[in-house]
């Protein structure tokens, strides 16, 4: 099937959450409220929801996105190249907006497909989510009401290494090791990024992490493919 698909309509894509605030003493009595409830879904060893509220930023309702990382392969006369874009800022309106403006003016077409780690489950609906919340139309590509799944151009290297075992999870991390990839957790991995963003502030460090994992993702597609791994040369940023 991967054999079928042309490499360069694959949009591959990581983002990079956090918590919606630095700390749980910052949120409001109903946001305490709330967290308290889901705290206690989540919460291992009798954690308080204060010592639980680090891992926020995996979920919608409470999370926020910083960074959105995209890369697309092309090839010119027999030349393979990793294009590799990323959309970083405080304000996650403006990353959602110039986001979703570039799948409607250069992917709109329906052969263009998502591709993530866990991105069914995680990136994709994250995405979509967060929009909403912040005003934002949906993309044709994140815009899933009312299709069939076999109508929804998203691919997933989880879900195609999972080969119908819905029991099993596999890391990024796991995969590019297993398969011979540069790991793209070299210096932090995502349970870092709330501390780099709210104590150490520093986007651009979030940025290159993110573009790391898209790049990684892009190899992993490679490798089940059985094509050969792009040059770390080939990479080209904008």
């Amino acid at each position: 099937m991967l054999d079928q698909i042309k490499l360069e309509k694959i949009i591959f894509i990581d983002i990079e959450t956090v918590p919606l605030f630095p700390t749980y003493n910052l949120l409001s009595e109903k946001w305490k409220s709330l967290w308290d409830k889901k705290s206690g879904f989540i919460s291992k060893d009798d954690q308080t929801p204060d010592e639980v509220y680090e891992r926020a930023g995996i979920y919608a309702e409470f999370g926020k996105i910083v960074c959105i990382s995209i890369g697309i392969i092309r090839e010119v006369e027999g030349k393979r190249t990793f294009r590799v874009k990323s959309f970083v800022d405080n304000d996650e309106k403006s990353l959602l907006s110039s986001f979703s403006e570039l799948l409607k003016t250069h992917f709109k077409s329906p052969d263009y497909l998502l591709c993530a780690h866990n991105g069914k489950e995680f990136d994709f609906p994250y995405i979509a989510r967060r929009m909403l919340v912040n005003g934002i139309k949906l993309p044709f590509l994140l815009d899933t009401a009312g299709r069939k799944p076999w109508e929804i151009q998203h691919l997933d290297t989880l879900q195609l290494w999972k080969f119908g075992d819905y029991k099993h999870y596999t890391s990024l991390d796991v995969l590019t090791t297993l398969f011979g990839i540069p790991t793209p957790k070299q210096e932090m991995d995502g349970s870092d990024v709330a501390q780099v963003y709210w104590v150490d502030k520093d986007l651009e460090k979030i940025k290159e992490y993110c573009q790391r994992d898209v790049i990684a993702i892009a190899q992993l597609i490679l490798k089940f493919r059985g094509d050969d791994l792009l040059n770390p040369k080939a990479v080209v940023y904008s």
